[in-house]
């Protein structure tokens, strides 16, 4: 796909980007919870997300319905107060909504098997009314707009207009970001594009190439992106990615799925093991609807009022330095 197209996409993106965003309001409400709260707090909500990456890496899923999954149960956190007995029921149905979207038919997880890796106490039935729940309350069909939307976006972008970086930008490494980024509940405030473009500019710096930060810079303008808003978020994944690095920080561990599995449960499941990847390194009861309340208004409500009139006019024109064009074209013209 050419730039021009890529653009195009991008702003439909960005334009809509805003009916899939978790209510700033309900996060807040989540941060400032304390621990003896029997309603979920920050440290709560991340220790869950930590135990859907391991779940994610255990069953083989794709980044993709990692990042699903944990858009919808921010967006559900942040619309709904429950409380803590309920989160794992919450999380498990958001995992196997995003599974049933994003993966192969054939390798979705049977709900069941879910359950007992989980080491969870409800039932199925339990985990089918939730996951009935979840897409009721979030008007949830088949799709949503998250950061890895951005970054695939962005990543094809620059590959388009500069082919070495092919060589140099690993999309798997920006993935592994993201996910670190997303076991803390800060990030969720963050908008999907800012918080995308804040690790696509940070990756471009470590690998020093002008050219890749050229681009970068004209896709923040295309989007009208504050110069601050990307300062702010590029700071605090800085951080988080840093942290991420030092060896007092306390990795999700698919591992730990190993070793609490019963002999019996690993028995039933022995035909249906599947091997356990590594993580990526980044170095460099049932529901009862009578205890939760409505903790904001509908997410999916469009407050903020419509960007494609705001966006430029150069819907038609070139995005990039010429001097990047005239190299694609001579590469091509040399193969």
């Amino acid at each position: 796909m050419d730039a021009f197209k890529l653009m195009k996409e991008l702003k439909v993106n960005y334009e809509q980007e805003v009916y899939y965003l978790p209510r700033e309001a309900g996060l807040s409400l989540i941060e400032t919870t304390t621990q003896d709260d029997s309603r979920i707090s920050a440290k709560c909500r991340d220790a869950k997300v930590e135990d859907l990456w391991s779940l994610t890496s255990f069953f083989g899923y794709s980044t993709q319905t990692f990042v699903l999954a944990v858009n919808l149960l921010d967006r559900f956190l942040a619309m709904i107060r429950i409380q803590q007995k309920h989160l794992s029921c919450v999380s498990l149905s958001c995992l196997h909504l995003a599974a049933k979207v994003t993966e192969e038919e054939c390798n979705v997880t049977p709900t069941d098997e879910l359950i007992r890796i989980g080491q969870c106490r409800f039932t199925v039935s339990d985990l089918s009314r939730m996951e009935n729940i979840v897409t009721e309350k979030l008007h949830f069909k088949s799709k949503a707009i998250t950061a890895l939307t951005f970054l695939h976006l962005y990543h094809q972008i620059i590959l388009s207009e500069y082919t070495e970086g092919k060589e140099t930008l690993s999309l798997e490494k920006l993935e592994a970001q993201l996910k670190a980024c997303l076991c803390r509940i800060s990030f969720s405030k963050a908008k999907s594009s800012v918080l995308a473009l804040s690790l696509l500019r940070q990756e471009i710096e470590a690998v020093q190439s002008e050219d890749m930060l050229e681009i970068a810079f004209h896709i923040q303008r295309h989007l009208k992106i504050a110069d601050g808003d990307l300062l702010l978020w590029s700071e605090r994944v800085a951080r988080c990615l840093s942290d991420y690095a030092s060896p007092e920080c306390s990795k999700p561990n698919h591992r730990r799925l190993q070793w609490i599995v019963s002999r019996r449960t690993a028995q039933n499941l022995h035909s249906s093991y599947r091997s356990v990847p590594e993580l990526p390194t980044i170095p460099e009861g049932c529901w009862d609807e009578s205890e939760s309340e409505d903790s904001c208004e509908d997410v999916m409500s469009s407050g903020e009022e419509s960007l494609s009139s705001s966006l430029g006019s150069d819907a038609g024109g070139r995005y990039f330095p010429l001097h990047l064009c005239r190299q694609k074209h001579r590469q091509h013209l040399d193969a």
